[in-house]
């Protein structure tokens, strides 16, 4: 599988050995990290509007000294972090209910320590691959209401009664507005919404 362009893992664990073995686990595949010695050194860094600009997962021991990393996975919930920022949980023995929980609440995925190399390294590729499609989402929705937002109050008016099926006729009579009026209203939002068809608006604006 080919590295995707920027990616980052953050690692973050409060054990200085577990960092490094997987910052360099990393390096040896090509995959780029930052390492954070617990889940407050994270906070700080994800707090305050911080925004996913690139594709990036999270590799985040459950048990640590100060905030857990339960608790920090809490706080990129609220943050509204996921799905763009997916989390991976490292766990030990006693803690795999709690992860299995996580999992259940939106985390990506959990490995038990000690862990398969290999297989961890997979998840992590597939994790990043959630982030880039994430944000392309993202991307897509907020071109989409910039589109929007070019409309005029009388285009928005003309384009709501398009999307619920109305013909040109019946959308001139509820608006007070001449049929030809509404020809070139409607032409006018086609074209502003990169669209050729009614359908095809109703379609896009499901995304919203």
């Amino acid at each position: 599988m080919e590295p995707i362009k920027n990616a980052t893992v953050y690692i973050v664990d409060d054990d200085s050995g577990v960092r490094d073995a997987l910052a360099w686990l990393l390096r040896s595949r090509r995959l780029p990290s930052e390492t954070f010695t617990g889940a407050e050194a994270f906070d700080l860094r994800v707090c305050g509007g911080y925004e996913v600009q690139s594709p990036s997962c999270v590799l985040l021991d459950v048990r640590m000294a100060g905030l857990s990393g339960l608790a920090m996975f809490e706080k990129l919930i609220a943050y509204g972090l996921l799905p763009t920022l997916p989390v991976i949980f490292l766990t030990g023995h006693a803690d795999v209910p709690t992860a299995v929980d996580a999992v259940k609440r939106g985390a990506f995925d959990f490995f038990e320590k000690p862990f398969s190399d290999n297989a961890l390294v997979d998840r992590i590729e597939q994790a990043i691959g959630k982030s880039a499609a994430a944000l392309a989402e993202r991307s897509k929705t907020s071109s989409l209401r910039m589109q929007l937002d070019g409309l005029t109050e009388r285009e928005r008016d003309v384009m709501r009664l398009v999307v619920e099926g109305l013909p040109n006729k019946l959308v001139a009579d509820q608006l007070d507005i001449s049929v030809r009026t509404v020809e070139v209203h409607r032409a006018r939002v086609f074209d502003k919404m990169g669209v050729r068809s009614a359908v095809e608006l109703a379609n896009l604006l499901r995304n919203l």
